[in-house]
């Protein structure tokens, strides 16, 4: 194995086998090795993680790290029960896995003990919390809330301003259904009186 350095790892990254190219030329082995020596943890799907030290043991990479390097640098975004409830809308639902939208894979992945429901979604770069209004609206079986429930309590907020209305409207074309639309479309019209 031609090595051009020994390999430095930051803590709590996660890494793909490929990322090691710039130390080896054999990249799986060099993998195999770090893993071997427990300066990797594998993860799965060729994704390995260097653990961070606390004074628990290992700390594990974040959410965001695993997925920046599972989806290779592609956009995504992490939604679902944890962001909708944060609306104040009146959900309380919960999910096993963390919701996240991206642009390259769909299905239930696993890294080590952590598991994520991945869908391809389309969604803006940065989203508002108007946009999460809208994708709780999209998703409201999967949120087990009432739509009537939901509807009224988007037009109490809207009415009190906890939304921003030109934005909410931006959302709605750009990332809701005709029905969900026609729902909250007098919405709208019925706050800015």
């Amino acid at each position: 194995m031609t090595q051009a350095s020994a390999p430095i790892l930051e803590p709590g990254k996660a890494y793909r086998t490929r990322d090691l190219a710039a130390w080896s030329a054999n990249p799986p082995r060099l993998a195999k090795r770090l893993v071997r020596e427990g300066s990797l943890l594998p993860l799965a799907h060729g994704l390995f993680m260097h653990p961070a030290k606390s004074r628990f043991g290992p700390a594990p990479a974040s959410d965001e790290e695993l997925m920046r390097a599972f989806l290779d640098g592609a956009p995504f975004v992490f939604t679902g029960p944890e962001r909708w409830n944060a609306l104040g809308l009146g959900t309380t639902a919960v999910f096993t896995h963390p919701l996240v939208y991206n642009t390259k894979r769909s299905g239930l992945f696993k890294f080590g003990r952590r598991s994520f429901l991945l869908r391809r979604v389309a969604f803006p770069e940065t989203p508002p919390k108007e946009w999460y209004a809208v994708d709780l609206l999209e998703h409201r079986s999967e949120a087990g809330a009432s739509l009537g429930d939901l509807v009224a309590a988007l037009g109490r907020a809207l009415k009190r301003g906890d939304f921003k209305k030109g934005l909410l409207g931006d959302m709605l074309r750009g990332y809701a259904s005709k029905g969900t639309r026609a729902l909250v479309e007098p919405l709208l019209s019925e706050a800015t009186r």
